[in-house]
Parts: C-alpha cells; structure tokens; sequence
C-alpha cells in the first residue's frame, strides 16, 4: 500500500536527536527524507541506516533550507511533513498518522499539529507556549516555504488547513542544556532576525500572510508581528516578558521556566533590538537636528516644572477626596481617578490569584487571600510618583510626539503591570514582621528607577524609525 505521506527532515550533527525521531515515526512505514547541511558527526551514517535518502546543502537559513528540500527531493506521495530533528512524533500522534487517508482530507491543503516545547527537561506549559500549533503537514506541490521570512520559519498552502489539537509532536534540543549553546545560537538568530526587521522598516521585506487576529495560527502570527513591528524597541521587551509572566501565567512553569521565558521573551528581544539600532546607525544617518539638538536648560526646567505640577496636583487630589478638613465630596464620589486607579490594580491582582488557584477578594483598599493574609493597598503603593517622573520626563523631551505618546503610554501600562505583579507577591509571600527591616516600597521603587532610567536612555539615545526608510 502506497503511504499518504513522505517525511522530511533538516539535520546538522543531530546524533543526539536524530535517533529518537527516526524511532518514533519508523512504525508508519513512510518514506524518509534527510537534507543534511555539512554534519561532522554520525549523522548521515544513523540516516543511511534508517534507509533515508539523503541530500546535503549548505546551510543559509531555515526558510531557504526547506524551501531546497521541497525542489529537489523526488517525492513520491500527496503529503509531505516536514520535522526538525529535535522533535519526535507522540504516539497518540502516531496513531493519528497511522489511520491518515488522503481520500478524508481533499478539501485540505495543510494540517497544524500542536507542540510541546520543553527545555532543560521541563515542559514549557505557559507563557503562551502551549498549546502552540505549526503547520506541519502539507500537501506536497502546493505547500511553499515563506521566503520572505529570514529566521522564523513557516510553511504556506493555498488552501483550508485543519488544526489537530489532540496529539503532539515534542521539540527539546538536548544541546541546548549547555546554556552557552542556548547563547550562541540565539546571537545567530538575532543577527538574522535584526536584519530582516530592518528590511521591513525600509520596505524591502513583507509579508507573505495576510495579518489577521481572527485567521489561522500563522496568520494570527502575522498580525501580532504587525503589532510587535510598531512597539517602541526597547520598551518591548519588557512589555512583551511582562505579558508571557503575568498574563499568560509563564510565572508558573517554576524557576527553569522562568528562566527560559526571560531568556527567550526579554534577553534574545532586547539583543534584537540593540543590534536593530547598530544596523540604522551608520556613517549614511543622520538624525534630525529639531530632534536631537536639546538645549540642556530648557529641557531641565520644562522637566522640573512639569513633575512638579503634576506630583503635587496627585498629592492636593488625594488630600481634597479623603475625608477631612478639606474634603470634597462631588470629586472624591465623580472624578476620582486615584480611588478608580486603585480599585484597578486590585480588581487585577485578585483576578491573578484567583487565576492562580488562590481565594482572594478586595474592598477597595484591601486585598486579602484565604490563608494567607492580606494587604492594604495605600496611596504611597500607586507608583503615581513614578508615573509622574516618568510622564515629565517624556512630555518636556524634544521628540516627535508619536513617540512620546507609544513610549508614555506603554511605560506606564508596565510600570502598573508590575505594581499588580508586586501585590500579588506581596499578597502571597509577604510578612508584616519583616516590613520592620525591609521596606517593600523603597525596593520596588529602586528596581523601577532603575528601569525607567535604562529604558529612557535606549529611547533618547535610538533613532527615528522613520529616517531608514529615506537611507
């Protein structure tokens, strides 16, 4: 019986790997494709043994190499599913294969499976990882590589694609356990993946997929890349490993899963972004001087005058809507914007904790989790002394103020984030007897400083996005 499908595999000294996929996909009797790009281990003599047939390319990126492996292999069969060497099918995957027919499937061109990515041994559950469905499984003379991507790699069909949600193929890359072959590779990535942003910024890169929030998972890719795209570098990152820990609870893969969302969500986007700028910022740049000739003085008294009206315009509406000698009923009960802000990152830190398994509620100015205690939440817990340094700081600089406007906005969406993700922790862990040797408002306070400084300096220092487009 002539099988459905035909494997195809990308290999570059994967003795480690290779085995283990090769085992767990031989009982469905399909034939097997191995494009090697120069291995000097074993891995072409385990290939040969597999009775795979075997080509090798030199290795430019991933795109390209899947896209020479889908030309010049003589495929015999209607399908094709193309794998890494660093995964492996699952049974339950497996068995779906086994009982797969092309006569079920022609009004597909294309089948998403759902992966599990693990690294250092451990299942990335969280932080938007699971489940995470790539197209794998295409319908051979239709499907193409995207070429018009340099580092993320995708295939595309014409047609309708299904989803297989149930089944699973494993990516662990046992390599990367040595954290400086995790390093290395990732700086090879973000060479490709500057290059391409920069390409894209000067209108020489599109994409292939139609962006869409509502489409497939590519093209829902598609269209948070677009987002991601208009982001303010730098300020992105942060945003986007606050999101992965807070939103999509990557807090919970524990400390390896912590640690791999900081290094793949914050380290390896902000490396990008660094070498993003070194790209723009070459001898044929010029800034523009309205922007970037800033007159020391003016900007020092516009920043003061500016923080200083709107640090005390918070603590005089604070006092005018608590109740006491100057207490103003009609706006402490219509405009009062700190009780809203306040009844706000409670409403989120109790919706966390119950995200998280935990009993908790809230009466406005308190937060308390069954059997571990409670916090009260007072108006020195609001970071509004930040949020003011910060917005005087942005408002008086010189810059466009699109730029002003993305970065105030996002810098203060993630300085709040973190005030929700302080008082979750605090609800969770924090003592009342050790606020007498440590106080939690000044260490929270210096950790933002901190990156409120960093990232104004990226943002002073970057240039406008707009001006590569005219190099």
């Amino acid at each position: 019986m002539t099988p459905a499908y035909s494997f195809i595999i990308l290999t570059y000294n994967e003795k480690q790997h290779l085995p283990r996929l090769l085992a767990s996909i031989r009982d469905l009797n399909a034939p097997v494709f191995i494009l090697d790009s120069g291995s000097e281990d074993n891995t072409i003599t385990i290939a040969q043994n597999a009775g795979a047939v075997i080509l090798q390319h030199p290795f430019e990126n991933h795109p390209k190499q899947w896209d020479f492996a889908l030309k010049n292999f003589d495929i015999k069969t209607p399908w094709v599913i193309c794998l890494d060497a660093d995964q492996e099918v699952t049974p339950e995957l497996q068995q779906k294969l086994g009982n797969f027919k092309d006569e079920d499937h022609r009004d597909i061109d294309g089948i998403y499976f759902n992966r599990k990515n693990y690294f250092k041994g451990q299942w990335i559950k969280h932080g938007g990882y699971y489940p995470f469905y790539l197209l794998k499984m295409i319908r051979y003379g239709k499907g193409y590589s995207d070429l018009n991507e340099n580092m993320d790699h995708r295939f595309i069909v014409p047609g309708k694609t299904g989803v297989w949600k149930d089944g699973h193929i494993l990516e662990e890359n046992l390599k990367e356990n040595q954290i400086s072959f995790w390093i290395t590779k990732h700086n090879r990535y973000s060479d490709l993946l500057a290059n391409e942003e920069v390409e894209r910024i000067q209108k020489l890169r599109t994409q292939t997929l139609r962006p869409t929030l509502f489409g497939s998972p590519d093209e829902r890719t598609a269209w948070l890349k677009n987002l991601w795209w208009q982001l303010p570098r730098y300020v992105r990152p942060l945003l986007y490993f606050t999101y992965r820990m807070i939103f999509q609870l990557g807090i919970l893969d524990g400390r390896t899963g912590v640690i791999f969302h900081f290094l793949q969500g914050f380290w390896f986007r902000l490396i990008v972004d660094v070498k993003i700028d070194e790209l723009i910022k070459g001898p044929q740049m010029k800034e523009d001087k309205k922007y970037t000739e800033v007159s020391p003085l003016k900007f020092a008294f516009s920043f003061l005058l500016l923080f200083l009206i709107v640090y005390y315009f918070n603590i005089l509406f604070y006092g005018v809507t608590s109740p006491g000698n100057h207490y103003y009923p009609f706006l402490a009960n219509n405009l009062n914007y700190i009780q809203s802000l306040r009844w706000f990152l409670l409403s989120c830190s109790t919706q966390i904790l119950n995200w998280l398994g935990f009993t908790a509620i809230h009466n406005g100015t308190q937060l308390l989790v069954a059997g571990k205690g409670s916090i009260e939440v007072v108006y020195s817990c609001l970071g509004l002394g930040l949020m003011s340094f910060f917005a005087a700081f942005v408002i008086s600089y010189p810059k466009q103020l699109k730029q002003k406007m993305i970065f105030l906005v996002s810098g203060i969406l993630v300085i709040q984030t973190l005030n929700i993700m302080r008082f979750v922790l605090l609800a969770l862990f924090w003592s009342k007897k050790a606020n007498r040797i440590v106080d939690h408002h000044t260490i929270f306070n210096i950790i933002i400083y901190i990156i409120i400084m960093i990232s104004l300096y990226f943002w002073i220092t970057k240039h406008d996005q707009g001006k590569v487009q005219d190099a």
